[in-house]
C-alpha cells in the first residue's frame, strides 16, 4: 500500500473514531436511555435537499421576485437580496422549514420568514414521515450533533458539512406522541425567549430614537444655533476631545505586551470583550507585576473611557469604582476625562449613539491601512458638549432605559439556561413527559 493510501486509511479511521465520539457522546446512546426509546441513523428517517446556486443576474434589492435565503439570513427571518429569475418549485421554503447552514457553524433554524428560495450551502432537512418523526422534534434533536461535527472537522479557512457527515448522525428516537410533547415543551421556551427579543429590541429602538433627539435638541430648549456638527442648542459647544480630557492612550502595540507574557494571574488585562458586553469582571488574561510596573501608564482608573480601536472599532464602556487593577490590551485606548467639564457616562453615551460622532470615527479608521484608530486621530474628533448638569440630566434618561435593557437581557438569559437544561433531560430521556 502507497503512503498516500496509508494517509487516507489513517484519516479515515480518525474520522470515523471521531464520529464514533460523537454518536457516543449524544446522551441517547447512554445506557440510561428509555427501553421505549430508539437509536436510529438520521439519515434513514428525513429529506435533504442542498441550496441551489441561483444566478446573481437576477438577483436584485427593490423586492422584485422572491426573497433569497442565505446563511447571512439565517437567524434573521427576512432576507437582503431577490431573486427574479426562472427557479424549480423544489427549491420553494415555507414558514416553519428546518434549514441547515452549512459552511462556517453548524447551525439550525426554523424559518419565520416569508416564502423564499433556498440558495446554495444552505440544507433543507424534514421528515420522510412525521407519524415516525415530528418535524419540531427534529428540530430540536438535531442541535447537539450538529456542532458535535462543527467541533470534530479539523479547523481551515470555512469548516463545511459533507452529507457523509449528515449521514453519519444518530439520534434518539422516542415513540411519536412523546417526541411532540417535548417539541411542545422546548418550542414554549423558544416562543418566551422571541418575545423577550421583541422587547428588547423595541427598547433599543426607543433609545436610540431619544439619543438623537437629546443628543442634537437637549432638554427643553428654545435657541438653537448651526455648527459644523449639525443644529444644536445655543448653550452647548463644539469641543475635541482632547481639549475636554486629561489623557488619551492607546494600549501596548508590538513588542510591547508579547503573548507569552500573558498569564492567568497577577494584574488584569482588559480587552474588547469588556467593552462590547459592558462587564469588566469577564476575562482571564493577566500581566505578572513585574510586567505592570513597565506598562504603568497604560493602567486604567475607575471613570475612565474605554474606546475599541480596531476589529470592531468605536464602542466604549465605562470603568466601575469595583473594577481590579489592570491594564487595556492593545485594541482598546483609554480617555480619561476633566469631569468638571464632562462626565464619563455621557461621553460613553455620545461615542455608541451619536451618530454624527460614528461617522467621524468610522471615517478617520477606514482612512487607515490597519483600519484602526490612533491616539493623534482620537484627540481630534469633535463632539457636542452641553453645561455638566445638563449631561446628568441627560444620563439620567439613558440610565433608566439601561436599566430595563439590563433586566430584559437577564431573563433572556436565564430562558437559554432553562432551555439547555430541558434539552439535556428531556432529549435523553433522563426526564419524561407525559402524553
Amino acid at each position: 500500500m502507497s503512503s498516500n493510501n496509508i494517509k487516507k486509511l489513517d484519516e479515515y479511521i480518525t474520522e470515523e473514531n471521531n464520529y464514533q465520539r460523537i454518536n457516543r457522546s449524544y446522551a441517547g446512546l447512554s445506557t440510561g436511555m428509555p427501553k421505549e426509546w430508539k437509536i436510529v441513523r438520521l439519515y434513514d428517517y428525513v429529506n435533504i435537499l442542498k441550496g441551489y446556486a441561483f444566478s446573481s443576474r437576477y438577483f436584485n434589492s427593490e423586492k422584485r421576485g422572491l426573497p433569497l435565503i442565505r446563511i447571512r439570513d439565517l437567524g434573521k427571518d427576512e432576507t437582503e437580496a431577490y431573486y427574479d429569475g426562472p427557479y424549480e418549485e423544489t427549491y420553494v421554503v415555507k414558514k416553519n422549514d428546518i434549514l441547515v447552514s452549512m459552511d462556517g457553524e453548524f447551525n439550525v433554524f426554523l424559518w419565520r420568514g416569508p416564502t423564499g428560495l433556498l440558495n446554495q450551502r444552505v440544507c433543507k432537512i424534514w421528515s420522510k414521515d412525521d407519524k415516525i418523526l415530528d418535524n419540531l422534534f427534529l428540530y430540536y434533536v438535531l442541535q447537539k450533533p450538529l456542532k458535535l461535527i462543527e467541533a470534530q472537522i479539523s479547523q481551515t479557512t470555512v469548516k463545511h458539512l459533507l452529507d457523509r457527515d449528515i449521514k453519519r448522525i444518530k439520534i434518539p428516537l422516542p415513540p411519536i406522541g412523546e417526541q411532540r410533547r417535548i417539541a411542545e415543551v422546548l418550542s414554549t421556551v423558544d416562543e418566551a425567549i422571541r418575545l423577550v427579543d421583541e422587547s428588547i429590541a423595541r427598547t433599543e429602538r426607543l433609545k436610540k430614537g431619544l439619543m438623537q433627539e437629546l443628543l442634537t435638541k437637549g432638554i427643553g430648549h428654545k435657541e438653537f444655533k448651526q455648527t459644523e456638527m449639525g443644529k444644536m442648542p445655543k448653550e452647548w459647544k463644539v469641543v475635541t476631545l482632547e481639549s475636554i480630557s486629561l489623557r488619551i492612550k492607546t494600549g501596548p502595540f508590538g513588542s510591547q505586551l508579547k503573548k507569552d507574557e500573558l498569564s492567568n494571574i497577577g494584574f488584569k488585562v482588559y480587552t474588547q470583550e469588556n467593552i462590547l458586553k459592558n462587564d469588566f469582571e469577564i476575562g482571564d488574561l493577566y500581566i505578572t507585576p513585574e510586567k505592570f510596573r513597565k506598562l504603568r501608564n497604560m493602567e486604567v482608573k475607575p471613570g475612565d473611557v474605554l474606546l475599541t480601536i480596531r476589529g470592531t472599532i468605536g464602542y466604549s464602556a465605562v470603568v466601575p469604582a469595583n473594577a481590579k487593577k489592570g491594564i487595556i490590551h492593545s485594541n482598546l485606548a483609554y480617555i480619561r476625562v476633566k469631569k468638571d467639564i464632562i462626565i464619563p457616562e455621557f461621553l460613553s453615551q455620545l461615542i455608541n449613539g451619536y451618530q454624527i460622532l460614528r461617522y467621524q470615527i468610522q471615517a478617520f479608521s477606514s482612512s487607515t491601512t490597519l483600519g484602526a484608530l490612533y491616539a493623534k486621530v482620537i484627540k481630534r474628533l469633535k463632539i457636542p458638549l452641553p453645561p455638566i448638569r445638563e449631561q446628568q440630566k441627560i444620563i439620567e434618561i439613558f440610565s433608566t432605559i439601561d436599566k430595563t435593557l439590563e433586566i430584559k437581557r437577564k431573563r433572556r438569559e436565564k430562558l437559554e439556561r432553562i432551555k439547555k437544561a430541558l434539552m439535556d433531560l428531556l432529549l435523553t430521556g433522563k426526564v419524561r413527559v407525559k402524553v
